[in-house]
């Protein structure tokens, strides 16, 4: 349901002068936006300059149909896309592993007896394993002198050209080599859209599901892409004990990312994707917020 913001604004400029708006309506893309990102929506839009004290008045969601596409920092017409799950506590991403635990290390009522009337905070605490979510594998997850988190530069999963190629599952599981024939790969995020994603936090989404095969990751990896991202439990056929895309793509260092969503949001090609994970030291797989951007 595509929504737009309704509010009155005031900025003024460190030179002196100010600018002020009532009624301005902005398009966004979730459920609400905070004053500071409207903020700096107006600063980018009008091409601002010199700007100083903000404020944002009476603002309000409205469900209306959007009028144009966000404008960033450089002028351009653009969108960001999630194509990321959501984790919440007792989410089950990969059958067998523990699900993760989200709870409060600190209530917010608990915290009331430590700061001043009406100040209060909430400090998190979860416990899980790294494969969870739609989460970035890179070297160190199968090889033991590989590179970890901490090791990977962010240029590898940041930014990166992408292209999406569909091989729905209803045509079939294996995705080969000749599925990825004819298509401009090089240096880019090849990111495989089966549409297995459907069945996320289903019985059916963890079995018989979307891989690729052995020459398909063979064919990647000679072809020097930058990042494999697949919407499906796995990258590897899970049904026996061999791993060869793994094996294969992270040995040449090139990264995977599992469990995508909303690839059929994208276009072909002609979009930038981002994985990024913390800087962990010793870890080989951790989850990441997967975006593209549009336009």
């Amino acid at each position: 349901m595509q929504k737009r913001v309704k509010f009155d604004f005031e900025i003024y400029f460190t030179n002196g002068g100010s600018l002020k708006g009532d009624d301005f309506r902005l398009d966004i893309t979730g459920d609400d936006i905070s004053d500071q990102e409207l903020i700096d929506s107006i600063i980018a839009d009008l091409r601002l300059l010199m700007v100083g004290k903000t404020r944002i008045l009476n603002k309000e969601i409205l469900i209306e149909a959007h009028k144009r596409t966000p404008v960033n920092s450089d002028g351009k017409r653009s969108r960001l896309i999630d194509l990321s799950h959501t984790i919440e506590d007792g989410l089950v991403t990969y059958k067998g592993l523990p699900a993760p635990i989200v709870c409060d290390y600190l209530s917010r009522e608990t915290s009331r007896q430590f700061y001043e009337e009406g100040t209060e905070f909430q400090i998190g605490k979860i416990e899980m394993v790294t494969n969870t979510g739609t989460y970035l594998d890179c070297p160190f997850h199968r090889y033991e002198q590989g590179k970890d988190l901490s090791d990977v530069e962010l240029d590898a999963f940041t930014d990166l050209e992408g292209i999406v190629i569909h091989v729905p599952h209803t045509e079939t599981l294996a995705v080969s080599e000749a599925h990825l024939r004819n298509y401009e790969i090089r240096n880019r995020a090849v990111l495989i859209h089966t549409g297995w994603a459907d069945f996320w936090n289903t019985e059916t989404y963890y079995e018989n599901h979307p891989f690729l095969t052995a020459d398909a990751a063979t064919y990647l990896r000679d072809c020097g892409v930058k990042l494999v991202g697949i919407d499906s439990h796995n990258i590897d056929d899970t049904r026996g004990r061999h791993r060869p895309v793994h094996t294969i793509l992270l040995g040449a260092e090139i990264l995977i990312v599992e469990h995508l969503c909303n690839l059929s949001a994208l276009p072909t090609d002609g979009f930038m994707f981002s994985a990024t994970p913390p800087k962990f030291k010793g870890v080989g797989t951790f989850p990441v917020r997967a975006l593209a951007k549009v336009g």
